[in-house]
């Protein structure tokens, strides 16, 4: 019990991490940043929207409680980091942006890895346990 709450501590601390310094890089518009998003073809003001979500995100899936918007939070995260990964797949110049492609995977994987190791008191049940009756602790 006690390896997997380490491994859901674990990988929640990076996510929330790249998340928070992510979204900061972004709201910013750090050089690095813009660029990247400049290259890929978004507008700037994409970077403030998608920064203020990855704070947000980060927030919700450190908070205690609140399980109906930490599943938000980490489907946004899934999306986000399989969209940057798709987005740079799309992009023409793989040699040097092939770091941004493999990344966000690593980050999509920690998504699945933190979702599924989350402790009972963060997850807002199976519904198809409650819609065939078997949990008798559900309302």
């Amino acid at each position: 019990m006690k390896t997997k709450a380490s491994g859901y501590w674990t990988t929640t601390i990076i996510l929330a991490l790249v998340l928070l310094s992510g979204g900061v890089a972004d709201v910013a518009h750090l050089k690095g940043t813009l660029e990247v998003a400049t290259h890929l073809g978004y507008p700037p003001y994409f970077l403030t929207i998608l920064g203020i979500w990855k704070v947000l995100g980060a927030i919700a899936l450190l908070a205690p409680r609140f399980p109906r918007l930490k599943e938000w939070a980490y489907a946004g995260v899934f999306f986000e980091m399989t969209g940057a990964a798709a987005s740079h797949a799309a992009s023409s110049d793989y040699g040097a942006y092939a770091f941004h492609l493999i990344v966000p995977l690593i980050f999509a994987g920690l998504t699945i890895i933190s979702w599924a190791l989350r402790p009972q008191s963060r997850t807002l049940g199976s519904p198809l346990v409650k819609s065939a009756g078997l949990d008798s602790s559900l309302p």
